[in-house]
């Protein structure tokens, strides 16, 4: 579509604008060429025992604080625990975990400093039993590294279809800014967003970016997952950011971009500026300078979370 060919032009001349910029930790200079080749960095968490607080039927792995993530087990009994957490910058994020004998990776997206941390179990209805509160100092070893790993809300593996996506475009690409673009563009021609899902969706609700690959539709929760999935796995620091759109509950990326810093709402270039790109407006909305002039209007987000 004319669209998509626009997109592709302007990154090819986003490059040759901004040839030499690179995203951290994900990629390497050659001098040689003056741009940046891609590694592949598909961070993945572990639970190694080393530290541990809690007890059965919760427990909390904290061996890699400094990676920018903890591991929560539940073996309970009942429907669900709730993980409640305040960070440094005052946020309290709530996580509901259920009944497996597989880890959630948790995310410390509040940066270093004291985390107060709570666990809880479900009793019924919406009553819960404290299980413990634990104080939790964090130092990172890479500010990045929480928005590097899969966490619950962008959840992935070396084996997941979008990660393996993701490789082969950023193989096929000789910059970051190439890559970037190419993952948004493939993310908005490859999925429509789902009108019978977003009226449906249920409190709580998580997004599997593999099922989003396999049906190719999705709510914005799950354009946002996914790409932010993709990004990461290739090393690029991407936020899944969680709010409003006005009075409309809502979900975009934050990429950042050594020598630029973090782009707010992901990124298009016009040629001429910035641009604040929400890709669940992009692919779905014709009338793309009405959408432009909406999304580059930051009065109308307001964040909640960062995942």
């Amino acid at each position: 579509p004319a669209f998509m060919l626009q997109l592709r032009q302007l990154s090819l001349f986003l490059c040759s604008l901004f040839l030499g910029v690179s995203l951290c930790t994900g990629c390497v200079r050659d001098e040689s060429i003056s741009s940046y080749t891609w590694e592949r960095n598909c961070h993945q968490p572990s639970a190694d025992g080393s530290t541990v607080i809690g007890k059965e039927p919760l427990t909390i792995d904290l061996s890699h604080t400094e990676q920018g993530y903890m591991m929560i087990l539940y073996t309970g009994n009942a429907a669900k625990a709730n993980i409640q957490m305040t960070g440094p910058d005052g946020t309290n994020y709530k996580y509901f975990i259920s009944p497996s004998p597989d880890y959630v990776p948790i995310t410390f997206t509040g940066g270093e400093g004291s985390y107060i941390i709570s666990a809880y179990e479900n009793i019924e209805g919406d009553q819960y039993v404290s299980l413990f509160t634990e104080t939790v100092e964090v130092s990172l070893e890479d500010e990045f590294l929480p928005y590097m790993y899969p966490n619950q809300y962008v959840n992935f593996t070396e084996d997941s279809t979008a990660v393996q996506m993701a490789a082969e475009l950023a193989s096929q690409t000789d910059t970051d800014i190439d890559f970037l673009s190419d993952v948004y563009n493939y993310v908005i021609a490859n999925v429509s967003y789902d009108d019978e899902k977003a009226m449906n969706v249920q409190i709580g609700y998580l997004p599997d970016i593999d099922e989003t690959m396999q049906t190719k539709e999705g709510i914005c929760f799950d354009y946002a997952a996914l790409m932010a999935g993709m990004l990461r796995s290739q090393g690029v620091p991407c936020k899944m950011a969680i709010g409003y759109s006005n009075e409309v509950k809502h979900a975009w990326i934050d990429v950042y971009i050594e020598g630029t810093g973090w782009i707010d709402r992901a990124i298009e270039f016009n040629g001429e500026e910035w641009k604040l790109m929400d890709p669940t407006f992009a692919s779905s909305a014709e009338d793309q300078e009405a959408v432009q002039e909406y999304i580059g209007d930051g009065c109308n987000y307001t964040l909640q979370y960062n995942y």
